[in-house]
């Protein structure tokens, strides 16, 4: 896999990036119209923020009780239902009077659907590259090791749905802040959950029948059993990590956009999703292998650094700009992906993706749960730096922590956990 170009060429990549593509614009138009909306109902910074990226906070219970089905699950079926399922939940949540509680017991429901998706969508992708790798000699599935050659294909592919869902977000929040002044918020609702319909028919059309990647049923106890064996590894540990926290903090700090400029946040959140095109676009086709393998920690840096000055409570062209910045950073997760599949067994290639969504989004549900907490009691400006200098500070300890453990243990006289 060496082009863009040959991606398209995969059989069944072209059905999963459409389908993908609309689900994201769906996702990008509700959050901002359900901010919005609760936004107005409450003039609650916290509130509009949970409410935003609620779902999120639910992945955690998702990947300790359903994850055991990203890879024991037929991955069509269960694509289509879940986008179902999101367009009856996002309808519900467009209904005229709907208390406050049941919005936020829906958004539970929401994240622990999504919980199972990004396992089952990254598991499919990787399984599609990978065999359309294969086809390619033999050669490089010599030099793959355990996993084939297959960790160059799927980061081929990650970067374009990454870019993909830049651009889906960019237009996302451009036509759900078009919705939200020119309707409303419940009208963008709906058009989102129509939208989510449409992503389980391209799914449902557009992919094949496949058995599940691996033989049992889905389980509680199969899913934690896993979840030991991929967390045991100390390498992969840290690179679970490295995904989820710096991550996480800084989209708190983008989970307050609407109340630090409530009637510009659909450009912030536009300016974002540019910088993050950018940033996949350079990592995914720009950087040579040997520098990209060394770019995860100053790209992690770059993604809270502008945050930073948001202390000086910027206009909204700068901060525009700060915002586009940042989210160059968001290419390191690329870095670490990759890592993390060579650290996995194809077997478990699923289950270890879905992990790492859930932790991720979990990780940006707390970081807008602590940020919009802090807004609360200070002011979006000041939560944005303290939540983004908290980022820059993870990102030092697990830059160093590789290195400090293998000393520690040298004094010791002991083997380091490798």
């Amino acid at each position: 896999m060496r082009s863009y170009r040959d991606l398209f060429r995969t059989p069944e990549f072209t059905p999963l990036f459409l389908a993908t593509g609309a689900q994201t614009v769906a996702q990008t138009t509700s959050g901002l119209a359900l901010g919005t909306l609760v936004y107005r109902s409450t003039g609650s910074p916290l509130l509009s923020a949970v409410s935003m990226f609620g779902p999120s906070l639910a992945q955690v219970l998702g990947a300790t009780l359903l994850l055991s089905g990203a890879d024991r699950l037929p991955p069509r079926g269960t694509l289509a239902g879940i986008s179902l399922a999101f367009a009856a939940l996002t309808a519900l949540l467009a209904l005229p009077g709907l208390p406050l509680g049941a919005v936020f017991a829906v958004v539970l429901v929401q994240g622990l659907v999504a919980s199972l998706g990004g396992g089952v969508r990254w598991g499919l992708l990787n399984e599609i590259l990978a065999k359309d790798e294969a086809k390619g000699g033999t050669n490089r599935e010599a030099k793959g090791g355990a996993n084939g050659g297959t960790h160059g294909g799927y980061l081929l592919g990650r970067s374009v749905f990454n870019m993909m869902s830049g651009i889906m977000q960019i237009t996302g929040y451009a036509t759900g802040g078009a919705l939200v002044a020119a309707l409303s918020p419940r009208v963008s609702l709906l058009l989102a959950a129509v939208l989510y319909a449409v992503a389980a028919a391209g799914v449902r059309l557009g992919l094949s029948g496949r058995a599940p990647r691996s033989s049992g049923r889905p389980s509680v106890t199969a899913t934690w059993r896993t979840n030991a064996v991929l967390w045991h590894d100390r390498p992969r540990r840290l690179t679970y990590l490295g995904l989820w926290l710096p991550n996480g903090l800084v989209v708190g700090c983008e989970s307050l956009y609407v109340p630090y400029a409530p009637g510009a946040a659909g450009t912030l959140f536009a300016c974002a999703a540019l910088g993050m095109l950018a940033g996949d676009v350079t990592v995914g086709r720009l950087l040579p292998p040997a520098v990209r393998r060394r770019a995860a920690t100053p790209l992690l840096a770059l993604l809270a650094a502008p945050y930073l000055l948001f202390a000086l409570r910027p206009p909204l062209a700068v901060a525009a700009c700060l915002v586009a910045l940042a989210s160059v950073g968001f290419g390191a997760s690329l870095v670490q992906q990759e890592r993390l599949m060579s650290l996995t067994p194809p077997g478990l290639s699923g289950h270890a993706l879905g992990l790492h969504s859930a932790g991720m989004l979990t990780t940006q549900g707390v970081g807008a749960a602590l940020a919009g907490t802090a807004a609360q009691l200070t002011s979006p400006a000041v939560a944005m730096t303290g939540t983004a200098a908290a980022s820059a500070a993870v990102t030092l300890a697990l830059a160093v922590a590789p290195v400090v453990a293998p000393a520690e243990a040298d004094r010791r006289g002991e083997p380091a956990l490798r």
